[in-house]
């Protein structure tokens, strides 16, 4: 049996009687890259920590709003404005500060701002009115990491890393980069929740990094047509893309020492066949950790070395899966105990947190239960408390918890509904919490991290919406295809819905792994686009299937090697629900979804051509061994490792089921779901006689990005308003 819950935006509202003055929304008033979008989206109250203490930012000057005891300052007077920061710089040589909003508070006991101008970085005295230190910036740097206790900052320019120290001193940590040898920047396509290729030691005099040679890869052969109109002929921007079951690159980790100047390697044996992650130092400095997954996926080792001399120490922990163990988090030290750390693991079907002492010996399992631990905000040290956010008050909520270390004990810090987004002070006694739930747009509070306590509400906002016409949500739940698993959907109703009427509904998907579609924010976690087909009207339904995030191993997992299959089953057991319902017309029923989703719309499409009539695919995976090593070689294996699984997930075998209009919208230069996708499965369409439709954005990449993204939304609701809408019936 179906649960359902429903939340009428109308609420929000004037009454009946006056829904005539309504809006319509268009595009630019409802997406992030309209052109009146900010102009109705509030923004939040721009705050700092500084230490405990909460600051507001603002263009004009910072002021503080609590102190470090979480009391309420009343007079709440400048503590520094944008013209006492000038008159204190040299701007001549460096150039005005235009804004205070980016303010940072680098000591919780020293009265200094750290500024920075596109030319230096500064650090501000505001009691003394003096700048006590400036560090000049050199122009045209990437992959910015800087180090406030030593304040040093490691940037790469033109494929190599440089370290450039307190004093000023330029280091070169490498000299032969080129794009095949690339330092300092994240590797492995950002998979193992790597994103960044620097790592400073505790006390900033060292700098761990990652080292990558690309020589070995296969270049994606790609095109870059924005040209100077002097050159008029396209120029070739290959990339490097390592498709599954090829050769992968090759990953080193480096430590650099500016006093010395000097790089130890990490003695890590042949780097060609595991991926380095999650790499993290022990408080003193003297050992560096990072976990190694073979090629295969199924293991992932706890490694320690000796961050002096490189040599490889021990092995302290090692976690084995037959599907996969995917390590997104580095080890952390406790602040108050160095000699124990806590790590993140699925490996009891949840990601939970453990307590390791430094020797590597398990001390005690810290979370347990059927929910996930979704984020590690930091900690309390004076409460010897974790700070976390966790889903184990229901699938749809994220909540704000204190873990007690010693005694286990979970505290609850916010009101236990929604979806919650949490800042920690810098000394761990207080939160900036950020949240919504279905009635509730946005409000942002002010929490304590020892008890349940909310100290203050910053910002509470209504929809920015509201004199816009706006449609209904509900949502609740259906049993997925293996008739037990409950799965969550939300329906968006047509504005001035009528019951007594038949709409044309479209399906929009993800379903793939580290993705949610529906959480219980705002909306149910609605998107923009939704609102905007509602308005023109459709009935919009969404759900999450098997395969999705944040439901434990199990859940994510199940589509291992056979990718497509049971999502799409799940799909379809949302879809029975939809067509059943009397509003719905079930002779009009669309799909869409983008990545993953294109992937899913396709497969929906190919697989069930009499049920969905019209589709829209953006940026889809259409046969698996085009993707990339790293995600393609985890949830399929390689396809010499699993020839069946790659041929029924290919929709490539499939080109000749379509039946229905299907449109495939690409980034011509899309580094990630690279053209061949979408190429060769318009070449097996026209081998099968199919006719699908392609539409091209030319330089942009995996999403839109700017006024394309409204373009690319106009676009997908016109190809459902010529194509599904005007569907009549026999």
């Amino acid at each position: 049996m179906k649960k359902i819950f429903t939340l009428a935006l109308t609420l929000f509202l004037p009454l009946v009687a006056m829904a005539q003055t309504l809006k319509t929304p268009t595009l630019d008033d409802l997406m992030w890259g309209g052109s009146n979008y900010w102009n109705l989206v509030p923004r939040n109250t721009a705050t700092a920590w500084w230490g405990d203490a909460l600051v507001r930012t603002d263009v004009e000057g910072v002021s503080l709003l609590r102190n470090a005891k979480g009391a309420a300052v009343k007079a709440q007077a400048p503590l520094f404005t944008l013209d006492e920061v000038n008159a204190a710089i040299d701007t001549v040589q460096y150039g005005r500060v235009r804004s205070l909003y980016s303010v940072t508070f680098p000591e919780a006991a020293q009265p200094l701002a750290q500024i920075t101008t596109p030319k230096a970085m500064f650090l501000y005295d505001w009691q003394a009115k003096h700048v006590v230190w400036t560090l000049p910036l050199p122009q045209g740097i990437g992959h910015e990491d800087f180090n406030t206790t030593s304040r040093s900052l490691a940037y790469t320019e033109a494929y190599n890393l440089y370290v450039l120290t307190a004093d000023g001193r330029r280091h070169a940590v490498s000299t032969d980069g080129n794009r095949e040898l690339l330092y300092g920047t994240s590797v492995h396509r950002d998979e193992f929740g790597i994103h960044k290729g620097t790592f400073w030691s505790p006390d900033g005099k060292r700098l761990a990094f990652y080292r990558m040679d690309q020589t070995m890869v296969t270049d994606y052969p790609l095109v870059d047509i924005q040209v100077p109109e002097a050159e008029r002929v396209a120029r070739p921007a290959p990339e490097k893309y390592p498709m599954a079951g090829m050769t992968s690159h090759k990953v080193t980790v480096g430590i650099f020492d500016p006093a010395t100047d000097r790089t130890v390697w990490l003695d890590a044996g042949d780097p060609t066949d595991r991926y380095f992650t999650n790499i993290a130092w022990r408080p003193d400095g003297q050992r560096i950790y990072m976990f190694e997954v073979p090629r295969s996926q199924d293991r992932a080792d706890l490694v320690e070395y000796d961050a002096q001399t490189g040599a490889r120490l021990r092995t302290l922990y090692t976690e084995r899966n037959d599907r996969y163990v995917e390590p997104q988090h580095p080890i952390t030290f406790l602040p108050w105990d160095a000699s124990k750390f806590i790590m993140q693991s699925r490996r009891d079907g949840f990601n939970h947190l453990y307590l390791f002492n430094a020797e590597g010996k398990e001390l005690r399992q810290l979370t347990k239960g059927a929910f996930e631990v979704l984020e590690v905000l930091g900690f309390n040290p004076k409460a010897h408390s974790i700070i976390l956010k966790s889903n184990a008050a229901g699938h749809l909520r994220e909540n704000l918890y204190a873990l007690d270390v010693k005694s286990g004990r979970t505290t609850l810090l916010d009101n236990g509904v929604g979806v919650h987004r949490g800042s920690l002070s810098a000394g761990g006694a207080f939160l900036r919490d950020t949240w919504s739930q279905p009635d509730t747009y946005r409000v942002s509070d002010i929490l304590s991290t020892t008890q349940r306590q909310t100290l203050a509400t910053l910002d509470r906002f209504d929809s920015p919406w509201k004199d816009y016409k706006m449609p209904q949500v509900e949502g609740g739940t259906v049993v997925a295809a293996d008739g037990t698993t409950p799965l969550y959907y939300r329906i968006v109703k047509p504005v001035d819905f009528d019951p007594a009427k038949k709409y044309p509904a479209v399906v929009y998907v993800y379903g793939g792994p580290h993705a949610t579609n529906l959480k219980e924010a705002w909306n149910y976690q609605a998107r923009p686009w939704e609102y905007y087909m509602a308005n023109k009207g459709y009935v919009i339904f969404v759900l999450d299937n098997r395969g999705s995030a944040d439901r434990g191993f199990a859940f994510e997992s199940v589509t291992h090697r056979r990718l497509g299959e049971v999502e799409m089953a799940d799909q379809m057991k949302g879809v029975d629900l939809l067509r059943s319902l009397p509003y719905v017309d079930a002779d009009r029923i669309g799909v869409h979804g983008w990545s993953f989703g294109g992937f899913m719309t396709t497969n929906l499409m190919l697989t069930h051509p009499d049920v969905f009539k019209v589709g829209v695919a953006g940026g889809p995976v259409l046969d698996w061994k085009y993707y990339e090593v790293m995600y393609g070689e985890r949830y399929m294996d390689t396809p010499q490792e699993n020839p069946e699984g790659y041929a029924a997930s290919s929709m490539l075998n499939k080109a000749d089921r379509l039946k229905g209009r299907l449109q495939i919208i690409v980034g011509y230069n899309d580094p990630t779901c690279v053209l061949q996708h979408s190429l060769a499965f318009l070449r097996a369409c026209e081998d099968a006689g199919t006719q699908p439709d392609y539409f091209v954005y030319p330089g942009q990449g995996h999403n839109m990005m700017g006024r394309d993204m409204v373009h690319l939304h106009e676009r997908i609701t016109r190809y459902f308003e010529d194509h599904l809408k005007s569907i009549s019936h026999p």
